[in-house]
């Protein structure tokens, strides 16, 4: 077992939340994107995308920003606030 796959059984067992960092899920939903074509704009993997979606990793800021371009939002849009 990899250290992330560790991890994630670690929360799912332990009742641990795994903290959010990002809202690129919600945003695609509301903008009526998918994954696959965010992936495809950035000429990633799909499975890079989905990492990002479910905040399992973030993506770094330069990509955050071609990120909000895709979807027409300001890069601050795709960030959680943490108050």
């Amino acid at each position: 077992m990899t250290n992330f796959q560790l991890v994630k059984f670690a929360y799912s067992h332990i009742g641990m939340k795994k903290t959010e960092y990002n809202r690129i899920k919600i945003v695609l939903v509301e903008k009526k994107k998918t994954n696959k074509e965010l992936a495809a704009f950035l000429k990633n993997k799909p499975e890079t995308v989905s990492r990002w979606c479910t905040n399992d990793s973030q993506p770094n800021i330069a990509t955050l920003f071609k990120i909000a371009k895709f979807l027409g939002v300001k890069a601050s849009t795709l960030l959680v606030d943490q108050e």
